[in-house]
């Protein structure tokens, strides 16, 4: 079973399952999560709008 995040609205950078589910997502690396949270915060929309391109294949 694929991880998922634990809340709807933010990403817990300390929690394994948020930066696996929200790296993979997105198409990233960890190190380009935790720097993106560390610039936008981390709220879901923040990090989804810095990324839209994860985003999108996400949906597709």
């Amino acid at each position: 079973m694929s991880p998922q995040p634990r809340l709807n609205n933010r990403i817990d950078i300390c929690h394994e399952d948020d930066v696996a589910y929200w790296t993979d997502t997105l198409g990233i690396t960890e190190e380009q999560l935790r720097r993106t949270i560390a610039e936008v915060g981390d709220t879901v929309d923040a990090v989804c709008e810095r990324h839209p391109q994860g985003v999108s294949a996400a949906l597709a």
